[in-house]
């Protein structure tokens, strides 16, 4: 069985945006009419970070790994694989088998509304909700005018659903009224709105089950994504590839205005020569699209009417750009007409549209160059990071080698897992008690997420690590 999860730290709904502490709480801010900040209320605008409350709004959610920003609601990945949502729930897209709005998270009910939703590793949303569980099956609930779903219906569900006859499913991703997934042998399955051609199966044709996307070059695909009209796929080979509309904005970025692409073709370099290269990651807007290099620059394409290309224009662009002053990046998101990056010391950065105060800089003033969110959680001074009850990580920060030491709890053997800043596990190890050594000098600069647990899975320590 492969299982993969894309964690996803960062994440853009329609108007408002979403991050996870390094304590694993989360902070939302923009738009909350609908409640989709999760704070108790419907103020808005929020321009600055807040963090979000815990169910029946006593305390705050915690221990989240993944999180999805969807057109005016959020879900929520906890680290016991429940899924918790807020906000936004005309169409039953909470997945609570209502349809109230919520101010502060609920659990996402079982199928058929018996129990809860569990087993899930990754979540998406549009205008409705996906969730991959870790028998590499598929999950949804919400709208499903154009059979998102993915259950051989039209109609809309209040709680989750299995899509049909979908298994080995390692990625999932959403559109705002489509659906994508990708599968173990590196096919992409798509289902929902196909008026452009987004499901990239050669029609324009709404299907309301799966169907596979026609890819015409070979090669393992990495993810997928999806916007209002349009699809992006990222191979395995740094290229990247999309369908769908181009009309009005070269949100395809082949260079030229219009047409629509009913299956994917290969984004153009920029300047039209050649074609985009060195890509580890993927955004999409509701029609512009952002590009992750594998040097830590971003490149962006498409609808630009608010800045959210971040090259400090307005122009609308049918091949790549690169966004301006960016270095260092190690995640993306893209809301309907903004964009968000997340950089290696932890910081995240915005530009576009700021309407309902959706780049966190505490104005609402577009940015047609990133700027840098106001009070995101970082840690407050490096003596934070030195120790973690008895155990120890020194020298902190260092070059990339750090020693471990362990005189004082009362084990034999313990393990440590450290993660980077996108939730992916970059090392793992068996240790003695005593003093170890770890070398992650091939890691980028930044900070690291370090967790020590006992042989019975008792988690002894929750720090960090910092790489100079």
């Amino acid at each position: 069985m492969h299982v993969f999860s894309f964690a996803q730290v960062i994440s853009a709904g329609t108007y408002h945006a979403l991050y996870i502490c390094t304590d694993s709480t989360l902070i939302s801010w923009g738009e909350n009419g609908t409640g989709q900040i999760g704070i108790g209320t419907t103020s808005t605008p929020q321009t600055t970070p807040a963090q979000v409350h815990g169910t029946g709004n006593i305390g705050f959610l915690t221990e989240i790994t993944a999180v999805a920003g969807g057109a005016a609601h959020s879900l929520a990945l906890k680290n016991d694989s429940t899924v918790w949502a807020w906000g936004w729930n005309n169409n039953g897209q909470l997945g609570d088998n209502t349809t109230i709005t919520r101010t502060s998270p609920v659990q996402v009910h079982g199928l058929g509304n018996i129990g809860f939703l569990t087993g899930i590793i990754s979540v998406a949303g549009g205008l409705h909700s996906i969730a991959l569980k870790n028998d590499n099956t598929v999950w949804a609930w919400g709208l499903n005018n154009s059979g998102q779903l993915g259950d051989g219906t039209n109609t809309g569900k209040i709680t989750p659903v299995q899509v049909n006859n979908l298994t080995g499913i390692f990625a999932v991703g959403s559109g705002y009224y489509h659906s994508l997934a990708l599968k173990n042998d590196s096919t992409i399955w798509a289902w929902g709105l196909n008026s452009r051609g987004q499901l990239g199966d050669g029609t324009n044709t709404d299907s309301n089950i799966p169907v596979q996307m026609i890819i015409p070059s070979s090669g393992g695909i990495k993810s997928v994504a999806g916007g209002l009209e349009h699809t992006v796929i990222l191979k395995n080979d740094g290229t990247v590839w999309a369908c769908g509309n181009n009309t009005f904005y070269g949100a395809i970025g082949v260079g030229v205005w219009g047409n629509e692409y009913w299956i994917p073709v290969q984004v153009h370099g920029p300047g039209n020569i050649g074609f985009l290269t060195g890509i580890i990651k993927i955004a999409t807007g509701i029609a512009h699209c952002l590009a992750l290099k594998n040097d830590g620059t971003v490149w962006a394409w498409g609808y630009n009417n608010f800045g959210q290309l971040g090259d400090g224009t307005t122009a609308h662009r049918n091949v790549p750009v690169q966004v301006s002053g960016l270095t260092g990046i190690v995640a993306l998101a893209g809301g309907d007409t903004y964009s968000l990056a997340l950089k290696n010391d932890g910081t995240v950065w915005a530009w576009g549209n700021n309407s309902s105060g959706q780049l966190g800089d505490s104005t609402l003033t577009d940015r047609h160059t990133p700027i840098q969110v106001n009070g995101i959680c970082m840690l407050s001074s490096i003596d934070e990071l030195q120790q973690a009850d008895n155990i120890i990580i020194y020298p902190n920060p260092s070059n990339g080698k750090f020693n471990i030491k362990n005189d004082e709890l009362q084990m034999t053997k313990y393990k440590i897992e450290i993660y980077n800043v996108l939730g992916e596990k970059i090392y793992f190890s068996l240790i003695n008690s005593g003093k170890s050594e770890i070398d992650l000098t091939q890691q980028y600069s930044g900070i690291y997420f370090y967790r020590v647990v006992s042989e019975n899975r008792i988690i002894m320590a929750n720090k960090f690590v910092v790489i100079k």
